[in-house]
């Protein structure tokens, strides 16, 4: 399970030391999304720091709505670079951030026994990155 508040404060301290502001965080407390999001938003864009709920994973990617309804087709998110902030919460203590480069390739189910084989055959992932952080239910 992820500590929120070792997430919160993790996102608080790279914002402020990469030049951006924590603005909102949205917690995923429903099946879907399996993730939580803090958003740092920088002049010109607003970047997410997203994290898995049950596994101390972090990501980078383009903010995404929390849409309430379970039953919603969502596409997968968008991982994003942002070498300063990334330089911060790769030093979070007790999480792992995931490079863009790892969530963008395949999928080896040998390497990440957290993921469900069956989510794996029924919803057929086509990245890492999809299969970490998705809204499957």
């Amino acid at each position: 399970m992820t500590d929120l508040k070792a997430f919160r404060r993790a996102c608080y301290e790279a914002a402020r030391r990469s030049g951006g502001e924590l603005t909102e965080f949205r917690i995923s407390d429903k099946p879907t999304p399996n993730f939580h999001q803090a958003i740092i938003a920088y002049p010109g864009r607003d970047v997410a720091a997203v994290s898995v709920r049950d596994t101390p994973l972090l990501a980078l990617a383009v903010p995404r709505i929390i849409d309430p309804t379970p039953a919603r087709k969502a596409d997968p998110l968008t991982f994003v670079n942002v070498p300063d902030l990334a330089a911060v919460l790769t030093l979070a203590p007790g999480f792992r951030l995931l490079a863009t480069t790892e969530l963008d390739g395949p999928v080896d189910v040998a390497e990440w026994p957290q993921i469900n084989r069956h989510d794996m055959r029924y919803w057929q992932p086509q990245t890492l990155g999809e299969a970490l952080f998705n809204y499957w239910d």
